[in-house]
């Protein structure tokens, strides 16, 4: 398959796993996350392995066209995940039964026209990222926080290119190493901290963790730029050094302040998200 890139739409406040195929110019969307959307059902990976199953007997070209695609899972981890382009997800949509076929229809068309008008003009993504987050509660101290990280990590992962870091296990090993530099834990572990599942860790941040995890990769992006490292292992050392930046500086806030820096809360969990901005207990 040709150039991809993962991201994450939300339907009705829903994450769905998105995969952008460059060369085809077209959508892939995690079939499980649909079917979670369309049915509400808590077990969506069984709703759809029964439906699957029922496509399969009827000889439906549906379940013939059924690729996989790596996507990141709740462990933030990426694993091979049932996908299917706008036209198989249309069909799939006639097969379940729901009340919010109509509204997700026009959201799937929706989400085609972004991409085009994205390409035009690449703001409009991170207009589209304010808004999102302004409609899920965020402050705007923490949004503007949320979208220089984004910025700060795509300057972090055009270095890992550039050093011949394939995307997927090594990315996911690369964050890894620099979470569990600077935090004390893998994101699994940062997650499981913070009671998350598929949720992205970064949206459940406090502006201080935000502002730790951003130097630990603006640190690592300008070792990288000096030291032009050569393949994983080298990255590796580099990507660890920069954590350790952080590392030093959270020990530091922590010793000065008397309390621990990382907090178990997540955006869930908070009654009013302005808190995330201040991480006030």
């Amino acid at each position: 398959m040709s150039k991809t890139e993962n991201k994450i739409k939300l339907f009705e406040e829903k994450q769905v796993r998105t995969v952008w195929d460059e060369e085809a110019e077209k959508w892939w969307f995690s079939v499980v996350d649909i079917v979670a959307v369309l049915t509400g059902s808590d077990n969506s990976r069984r709703y759809w392995s029964d439906l699957k199953r029922k496509l399969k007997a009827e000889g439906s070209q549906l379940y013939e066209n059924i690729v996989q695609l790596k996507m990141p899972s709740a462990d933030g981890k990426s694993y091979n995940t049932d996908v299917a382009d706008t036209e198989q997800i249309l069909r799939l949509v006639q097969s379940i039964p729901s009340p919010k076929a109509e509204p997700f229809k026009m959201w799937l068309a929706k989400v085609g026209n972004e991409r085009i008008d994205e390409t035009v003009d690449p703001e409009q993504s991170i207009d589209r990222a304010i808004q999102n987050y302004r409609r899920l509660g965020y402050s705007e101290n923490w949004i503007n926080q949320r979208i220089k990280s984004i910025q700060v990590r795509k300057a972090l992962t055009d270095e890992w290119d550039k050093s011949g870091i394939k995307q997927g296990q090594e990315y996911a090993a690369l964050t890894d190493l620099m979470s569990k530099t600077w935090s004390g834990m893998t994101t699994g572990e940062y997650k499981k901290y913070k009671d998350l599942k598929k949720e992205n860790l970064r949206d459940n941040m406090t502006n201080m963790e935000l502002v730790l995890n951003m130097l630990a990769e603006v640190a690592a992006t300008e070792i990288s730029i000096e030291k032009q490292p050569d393949g994983f292992l080298e990255s590796a050392v580099v990507a660890r050094e920069g954590a350790e930046v952080a590392k030093i500086a959270r020990n530091e806030l922590q010793e000065r302040t008397g309390k621990n820096i990382l907090s178990p809360r997540n955006a869930k969990t908070v009654k009013r998200l302005t808190e995330l901005a201040t991480g006030d207990e």
